[in-house]
């Protein structure tokens, strides 16, 4: 069976070149595209994907409305970002309602389908370059004051295990070096998304790093 991929984005360029390269892979198949949120979300639901890569900034319905959309709908669909390098304020919000990962429009071949896989296996990857970039510039503009009692919830074992993640490690890599298993490891980020009130990574980094909790 081939993994189906929706592409959702408003240029006919950077849809084309996303073809091309999925094409060259005989595992996956793009199942349909869409320039727009709302005729995206009509055939995600006639197609049903198994990933949707999504433009975030888009006329009309913008790819954080359908995001929001596609919650409301208990839709569970892995979403990518597409992402350029002057949108760091509406990625933070893309991870923030669960994306699976980003792409910068020019990415590679391998970036591509290393972070597919990632998103199938129910993973989150976060590219260590584009994600240090992002929250620095974020923590540029604001610096929030972290109150003691926040500060506290977070151990300093789940404090590595976010700095790890927004590194882009993933649970085997964690899990090596704080010498525990992988299991554990998993145990951790469940306590950490409850603490934060988050369910996947790129939340748990996106919510850390807008509090003050995280710096990167």
């Amino acid at each position: 069976m081939k993994c189906k991929v929706f592409i959702v984005d408003d240029h006919w360029v950077v849809r084309e070149g996303l073809k091309l390269i999925l094409e060259t892979n005989s595992q996956y198949e793009v199942a349909g595209e869409a320039e727009e949120g709302r005729t995206a979300l009509s055939l995600i639901e006639e197609l049903a994907p198994d990933v949707i890569l999504m433009d975030l900034n888009m006329p009309g319905m913008s790819g954080l409305e359908t995001m929001e959309a596609l919650r409301d709908r208990n839709n569970k669909t892995p979403v990518i970002i597409l992402t350029t390098y002057n949108e760091d304020d509406l990625m933070i919000k893309g991870l923030s309602l669960g994306a699976k990962g980003y792409l910068l429009k020019d990415t590679s071949r391998e970036n591509l389908f290393r972070t597919l896989e990632s998103a199938l296996r129910g993973e989150t990857l976060l590219q260590p370059d584009i994600t240090a970039k992002v929250f620095a510039d974020r923590m540029k503009k604001e610096k929030p004051s972290v109150p003691v009692r926040e500060q506290t919830l977070i151990s300093e074992k789940e404090m590595f295990i976010l700095q790890s993640i927004a590194r882009g490690c993933r649970s085997k890599e964690i899990a090596f070096d704080l010498g525990i298993s992988e299991r554990t490891v998993k145990a951790h980020l469940t306590n950490i998304y409850n603490k934060l009130g988050v369910d996947s990574r790129s939340e748990a980094v996106a919510v850390s790093v807008e509090r003050g909790i995280l710096h990167l």
